[in-house]
């Protein structure tokens, strides 16, 4: 069996000979014990029963060459390198900084500063008004004595030279008989001169009191007075108790340092980063200045090679720690412009959870755009963040009572003030979370039984054929007005066209996809809409608090675009709603702590990256008001349909109506006007479970969207006698279904 001995002789000789053939030191050098050994002749894994003898036999080959091997490659040698980039390249490559701060750019953002400042220089003022007669005027009164006094002892110093008696003393103690004389004659010609000056104020002094008490008007009397109360109230308050009081108390931060980002970082477990600092280097590199960004610092670090944000993310807890700031004020992002490794710490002054109820931006708007991006809350650095509706579906999942209905009512109210959309709410809860908005849906649905879940799996089957509809219709529009085959403002607004955007909300949508009876069906119904719908304006938000496979179907949470995950209770939840993997790249939900942390969450789709959210918030009456206004909206243009019209849901599965043809069916071609009050009558005669109950301001809501106006027409009574009332014209209903059926047949 070889020896180690002999490794050991086999690198010594070979270290000699490329010592003796080389100018450079043998040390440095890496050889391959297993090409030294070949070159000698032996195999890397000789047999037992060789002998050393003629290993050293063949290892003394004066030629190595024949055995077809070379000596081994010093790794220090010369190699030919590429030179880098030329001094035009890097400057053209260099990242330039942004010459205005990003809040002076956006306007939100600029005006939320002026606004902040205007308030606090108006609460400083008010405060300090407020208090002007009622604290500060008594204060002063209250130490003019003492500031009288005061004065007067100032004055008595200072005639006396008592400022200098100090250092006189101190000379006369240590015997400075020079220095004290020369400060005694000093002190004689200021006293001279001071009490010159002291005599002559007072005398000055004394005419003046005397002008104001017997001379001056009551005006300068009193003005007087004013003044030495409040300068000798002034000179009379002590040091440790000022006139005024603070109006703000600012809270006092840490101001964010690389010492104490690199303290910190080192603390958090990632040993790339703790070898360093343990050698006294830093572990991370700052590619650019601490700065303020918002309410907090922005720091923009190199991590070590290998060490990616998202191992930085799983250690937040830690992070935040090693800062000494609370959780909710440690954010860790990736730069999605840079590599892996760039790290944006962002350190916020205050706790995301505390900054409060986030006002709504459309809460007192008049009307929105579902074309554009729709309003949804601030991060936590202040910035308002939106989500794009029209080509997208959103999944909302989290616990029960971390904000997710209330994150539903946000963006069912940005769609509610876009009159073109068709809103079907599904509030599978039962709480009426929704009901607010009931006035505008055209499908609405609030309950947990079976019957209101099979009213929205019948919404998720008529989506699906909605679907198929659109995509022929698509399909049949010229190339110049849908190049992209996809839905549009322009081709939305073509009403006749029947291709407007179609939001459909299902809250609580575990209860209907893992419903015994309903929920296969809707899973797939969902996941065919999902897939296909979001280029022909059909736009699904699904919220659930119970993200598994059996309660969220794979193809539904796999093919969503937005996703908004709040607190969740683990890893499988949070990429069931966030995509697969997030929990492992840091996008962790389960970060968030229960109640405090309610209506922040992980918005993933609607950027580049994934961001922290911190949700608007409308309440019952604030949703109420817009809903109202949604209505108001919606009745002028005449887009009120379906359930807020009072009209009978659509069935897959029962008998479907068409008031038109019924209202007709009523009105014989012999009678040309007729009074809506009995065209109802007659309709709840003909289909009491459908019209039961309507009057004649049913009828004429129900007509308006049809292009039916109701005008005065004459009639009689049934008492005979002869009247005018709000009714409609025949004609009028027989051009609205030709129109209608002709439409229907260019579909």
């Amino acid at each position: 069996m070889k020896h180690p001995d002999d490794d050991n002789e086999l690198f010594n000789r070979l270290e000699a000979d490329m010592a003796a053939d080389s100018d450079t030191p043998a040390r440095g050098h890496v050889v391959d014990l297993d090409k030294a050994r070949t070159a000698r002749g032996e195999s890397p894994d000789p047999a037992p029963n060789q002998s050393a003898n003629s290993e050293r036999h063949q290892s003394s080959d004066p030629d190595p060459t024949e055995s077809g091997n070379s000596r081994p490659t010093p790794v220090d040698s010369s190699v030919p390198t590429v030179s880098g980039p030329g001094l035009v390249d890097r400057i053209k490559n260099s990242k330039r900084l942004d010459v205005f701060p990003a809040w002076m750019k956006s306007r939100a953002e600029f005006m939320e500063a002026l606004g902040w400042l205007a308030g606090h220089v108006g609460h400083t003022a008010a405060y300090h008004a407020v208090r002007v007669p009622f604290v500060y005027v008594p204060k002063l009164v209250w130490r003019s004595p003492r500031g009288a006094l005061n004065i007067l002892g100032r004055i008595g110093r200072w005639a006396v030279d008592g400022e200098g008696e100090a250092l006189r003393q101190y000379t006369a103690t240590n015997e400075q008989v020079d220095e004290y004389l020369k400060l005694s004659r000093q002190r004689d010609r200021r006293v001279r001169l001071r009490a010159i000056l002291t005599i002559l104020g007072a005398v000055f002094a004394l005419g003046l009191g005397l002008f104001l008490v017997f001379g001056a008007q009551p005006l300068t009397q009193v003005l007087a007075i004013t003044v030495a109360v409040l300068g000798c109230g002034l000179a009379g308050a002590p040091a440790d108790a000022p006139l005024a009081t603070r109006a703000v108390i600012k809270t006092e931060v840490q101001k964010l340092t690389s010492d104490i980002v690199v303290k910190a970082m080192a603390s958090i477990g990632i040993g790339q980063i703790a070898s360093a600092v343990a050698k006294g280097q830093d572990g991370i590199r700052f590619v650019a200045p601490i700065t303020r960004e918002g309410p907090g610092w922005r720091a923009d670090i190199d991590l070590p090679l290998g060490v990616t944000v998202a191992d930085v993310a799983d250690r937040r807890a830690r992070l935040a720690s090693g800062l000494r700031r609370p959780l909710g004020c440690v954010w860790p992002d990736a730069d999605p412009n840079e590599h892996e490794g760039r790290l944006i710490l962002w350190v916020g002054d205050r706790d995301l959870s505390k900054t409060g109820i986030v006002k709504w931006q459309l809460a007192n708007a008049r009307r929105h755009d579902i074309f554009k991006r729709n309003p949804f809350g601030i991060d936590p650095r202040g910035r308002a963040q939106s989500v794009p509706m029209i080509q997208h579906n959103i999944l909302i999942g989290s616990l029960p009572g971390q904000g997710k209905t209330a994150s539903v009512r946000v963006l069912a109210c940005g769609a509610a003030l876009d009159p073109s959309v068709e809103l079907w709410l599904h509030e599978n809860k039962g709480t009426g979370d929704l009901d607010s908005l009931e006035c505008v849906s055209h499908r609405f649905v609030s309950g947990i039984d079976d019957d209101s879940i099979k009213y929205a799996a019948d919404s998720l089957k008529l989506l699906r054929e909605e679907v198929m509809r659109r995509a022929k219709a698509i399909k049949m529009l010229p190339r110049d007005l849908c190049p992209d085959k996809r839905i549009t403002r322009q081709i939305a607004d073509k009403r006749s066209l029947k291709l407007w955007p179609l939001v459909g909300v299902f809250d609580e949508c575990q209860n209907l996809f893992a419903h015994p009876k309903y929920g296969k069906q809707a899973g797939d119904d969902a996941e065919f809409i999902i897939k296909l719908g979001r280029a022909l304006g059909v736009i699904l938000i699904l919220a659930t608090q119970r993200p598994d496979k059996d309660s969220l179907p794979t193809g539904i949470s796999g093919n969503v675009s937005i996703r908004f995950a709040l607190k969740v209770a683990g890893q499988v939840e949070n990429d069931m709603i966030l995509g697969t993997s997030a929990y492992k790249n840091g996008v962790r939900a389960t970060s968030f702590r229960p109640e405090i942390d309610a209506g922040n969450g992980y918005l993933a789709g609607a950027t580049a990256l994934p961001v922290v959210v911190r949700t608007a918030y409308l309440d019952d009456n604030a949703t109420h008001a817009i809903a109202q206004r949604a209505h108001a909206l919606r009745k002028a243009e005449g887009t009120l349909s379906g359930h807020a019209l009072g009209e009978e849901a659509e069935s897959t599965t029962g008998p479907t109506y068409d008031l038109l043809a019924d209202v007709a069916a009523v009105v014989p071609p012999t009678e040309e006007r007729v009074w809506n009050e009995r065209i109802a009558a007659r309709l709840a005669e003909l289909r009491p479970e459908v019209y039961g109950g309507w009057k004649g301001e049913n009828v004429t809501s129900a007509l308006k969207p049809h292009g039916i106006t109701t005008r005065g027409v004459a009639g009689m009574t049934d008492d005979g006698e002869r009247t005018t009332r709000r009714g409609i014209v025949r004609d009028d209903l027989t051009k609205a279904i030709a129109e209608r059926d002709e439409n229907r047949g260019a579909a």
